[in-house]
C-alpha cells in the first residue's frame, strides 16, 4: 500500500487573496503568524507524511479549499540511481630538484625554504621561518627549570620591640556603660 506526503511551497490558488489564505491556514492549523510566515517563506515544507491515499486526498481537498496549492507525493517511488562521473586521471607530478623539494633546507643557514604547492601557498613563499625539525621519540622538549634565586633584601634597619610594648596602634574607645533599665517593668 502506497504512503503519501503533503508538501506546501507557498503557492496559492489563482485569484485567491494572500492574506485570506494565510488567515485560513492559521485557523486550520491553529498556528500563530510566525509559523504561517514560515510556511510562506518559499521553501518546500512537508505538512504531513506517511498518509494512506484516502487521508492524503482529504488533506489535499481541505488545503485547496483554504486557497493553498499543495503537492501530494508518493513516498514509495523508487529512488533514481545516478551514475557519477569517473574521477580525473592523475597527472604526473613535476620533478623537483633536491634543493627545491618542499621541506628541504637550503644551505647551512638552517632556514627552511619551501616551494609553494599552489597559488594560496605562494602567498607564504617569502616567509622566513627557522627550521625547527623533529626531536627523537621520548625526548624531553621542555627546558630544564632554573631554581629561582632568593632576592637580596637588607633587613638590618629593622628591629624587634619588647613584648607588650605599644607599637603605635590606635587604641579603641572604651565601651559606654550599659543603659539603666531599672525603671522598666514587664507586665
Amino acid at each position: 500500500m502506497s504512503r503519501y506526503e503533503i508538501a506546501f511551497s507557498g503557492q496559492i490558488q489563482p485569484g485567491a487573496d494572500l492574506e485570506q489564505v494565510k488567515a485560513n491556514l492559521a485557523r486550520l492549523f491553529q498556528a500563530d503568524a510566525q509559523r504561517i510566515a514560515l510556511l510562506f517563506s518559499g521553501r518546500r515544507m512537508v505538512i504531513k507524511n506517511n498518509l494512506d491515499p484516502a487521508a492524503a486526498e482529504k488533506y489535499r481537498i481541505t488545503l485547496e479549499r483554504a486557497g493553498a496549492v499543495v503537492d501530494v507525493l508518493d513516498m514509495d517511488l523508487p529512488i533514481e540511481n545516478i551514475e557519477l562521473a569517473p574521477p580525473p586521471a592523475e597527472q604526473p607530478a613535476p620533478s623537483l630538484s633536491p634543493a627545491s623539494a618542499p621541506g628541504s633546507v637550503s644551505g647551512s643557514s638552517g632556514r627552511l625554504q619551501v616551494a609553494p604547492r599552489d597559488e594560496y601557498m605562494a602567498a607564504f613563499s617569502g616567509v622566513d621561518a627557522p627550521d625547527f625539525g623533529l626531536a627523537p621519540v621520548g625526548a624531553d622538549l621542555q627546558d630544564q627549570p632554573v631554581d629561582p634565586a632568593a632576592p637580596a633584601v637588607d633587613l638590618s634597619q629593622f628591629s624587634l620591640a619588647p613584648v607588650g610594648s605599644d607599637m603605635g596602634q590606635a587604641r579603641p574607645e572604651p565601651a559606654a556603660p550599659p543603659p539603666d533599665t531599672s525603671h522598666l517593668k514587664v507586665l
